[in-house]
């Protein structure tokens, strides 16, 4: 496994960046993230060897524009100024509320996504980290699925326009990447692969295996559609079918990765049931693969994750710990401080350990395909559709 040997790590922060806040009532609440660099701080994560905060600053129009419209970016500045809705630009919606000063907490998410990005990209840090980041699903003139701007896809069109030649985006959100995998549908520049729940059971609604790319692209976007239920063992077998093989062949130059936690069982928005345990060996596969495939450059983000308390600062303190090469002992306890922390923000009492106390098992799809089985058919579904484009072949 990846992340057994020190790592330099830069993870983008601002207190302000927990005023992306749609208000009490939200699911998208900015506790999420305070809890996590609380539990990060306390673990002794952010004042590791080779870890360093970095300052960050709102994007610019300009760089904005690089993925959004601007009269997008106008529609956002008017809203959280005067806090009406703009329905042609899907604000105000109930997924989308808006909010005092809507623009400026979006933009500083968007340039400490950006910030991360050059920091990996002129060799400042192997690995560069924004929690807060992750938005997916916001599109080129609106928002949608609580992101306004688009920060992975930002970040990515930084590095493009720096000379980037081939960057590979994987989204283990719960949810289909859409909004990123829509920004490069016809760039064979980048390869998408989104692993999410069914958009049978789920939003956005998208995300099938049928859809590869553009005309341009065919086989740059690649979708692994999981039936809900899917656990620890079912989703690391299509991660394992899918992912590894296509990172392998394409050799990014970066790999860029949102690591949404609401596959978890508890998560409210979703049917997937991932333990944090699970969720903790896939980023040591995304850190191993960053080795072998990027030349260990990873920029890592956030995403969605709606268990507030129990789920989402553990997951990502864990992803913190894997990024600066010293990952948490899943069996310690969660600190004394932190949960008296927990208990004064959110009345709610803490997990007592990083772990859900699973061990993590599963059968390499490669041993043999199970028509029968739902996952091991949206393996194939995928493998069918993309590999061949990529010169892989997809039969076992």
């Amino acid at each position: 496994m990846g992340g057994r040997t020190s790592c330099s790590l830069r993870v983008a922060w601002d207190d302000g960046l927990t005023a992306y806040d749609f208000g009490p009532q939200h699911p998208l609440a900015p506790i999420r993230v305070e809890l996590t660099m609380a539990l990060s701080r306390e673990l002794g994560i952010l004042d590791g060897p080779g870890v360093d905060l970095l300052d960050v600053e709102p994007a610019s129009d300009e760089l904005l524009s690089m993925v959004h419209s601007r009269t997008y970016i106008e529609a956002v500045k008017q809203a959280g100024r005067t806090l009406e809705p703009n329905e042609t630009h899907m604000l105000g919606t109930s997924d989308n509320p808006v909010f005092k000063d809507m623009h400026e907490a979006s933009a500083l998410i968007a340039g400490a996504s950006i910030t991360a990005a050059e920091a990996v990209w002129t060799g400042r840090s192997a690995h560069a980290a924004n929690i807060a980041g992750g938005l997916h699903h916001a599109m080129r003139g609106n928002a949608w699925g609580f992101c306004v701007y688009n920060d992975p896809a930002l970040a990515i069109a930084w590095l493009l326009e720096q000379g980037a030649k081939r960057i590979a985006y994987v989204d283990v959100d719960v949810h289909h990447g859409d909004g990123v995998q829509n920004a490069f549908y016809d760039d064979p520049r980048v390869l998408t692969i989104s692993l999410h729940e069914s958009p049978a059971t789920l939003f956005p609604g998208t995300g099938h295996a049928s859809e590869i790319g553009g005309p341009n692209a065919e086989g740059y976007a690649v979708n692994v559609a999981l039936p809900a239920g899917t656990g620890d063992s079912g989703w690391h077998r299509a991660f394992d079918a899918v992912v590894p093989p296509l990172l392998h062949e394409f050799q990014p130059e970066i790999l860029v990765t949102q690591q949404g936690c609401d596959t978890h069982a508890l998560d409210p928005l979703a049917n997937l049931t991932l333990s944090v345990d699970g969720q903790r060996r896939a980023y040591q596969e995304l850190h191993t693969l960053a080795q072998k495939t990027a030349g260990g450059r990873w920029l890592l983000f956030g995403g969605g994750g709606y268990g507030l308390v129990h789920v989402v600062p553990r997951a990502w303190s864990h992803l913190l710990g894997e990024a600066a090469g010293t990952p948490i002992d899943p069996e310690i306890e969660t600190p004394q401080g932190w949960r008296a922390l927990v208990r004064e923000r959110t009345g709610e009492l803490a997990p007592l350990y990083m772990t859900d106390g699973r061990e993590v098992f599963f059968a390499p799809f490669e041993q043999g395909y199970d028509p029968g089985n739902s996952v091991d058919r949206a393996i194939q579904a995928t493998r069918t559709a993309v590999f061949p484009s990529q010169g892989i072949d997809p039969t076992l």
